[in-house]
């Protein structure tokens, strides 16, 4: 396997159904984990409906869904390709977070 592959088309996991419940357990563990970050998306978009202090919140509500989507793919398969996207989107909520946070809600600690 060239380095390229490992980098780009590597299967690291991928879900069993054959394998039983313990075995799969990173495919519960991600779609659980995906609930979460739809219910962080949910509360961005509440503050939002709430407060109005800026117009990028639905977009960091929507980068919180991206992010839950990636996590219902990796339920089912894991890949480097999907490693670097998921860094990406993680990336970018951390920008908007301290954007957001900087900019327009200064004294708040939470989402």
């Amino acid at each position: 396997m060239s380095p390229a592959d490992w980098l780009w088309h590597r299967e690291w996991r991928r879900f069993d159904p054959a394998a039983g419940l313990l075995a799969n357990w990173a495919t519960w563990f991600n779609l659980v984990e995906a609930g979460c970050w739809f219910v962080l998306a949910g509360l961005v978009l509440r503050r939002f409906t709430m407060f109005r202090r800026s117009a990028w919140e639905p977009v960091y509500a929507a980068t919180f869904v991206l992010f839950g989507l990636t996590d219902i793919y990796e339920a089912w398969r894991l890949t480097s390709w999907l490693l670097w996207v998921k860094a990406l989107v993680c990336a970018a909520l951390l920008l908007q977070r301290r954007w957001l946070h900087v900019h327009h809600y200064p004294g708040w600690k939470t989402y």
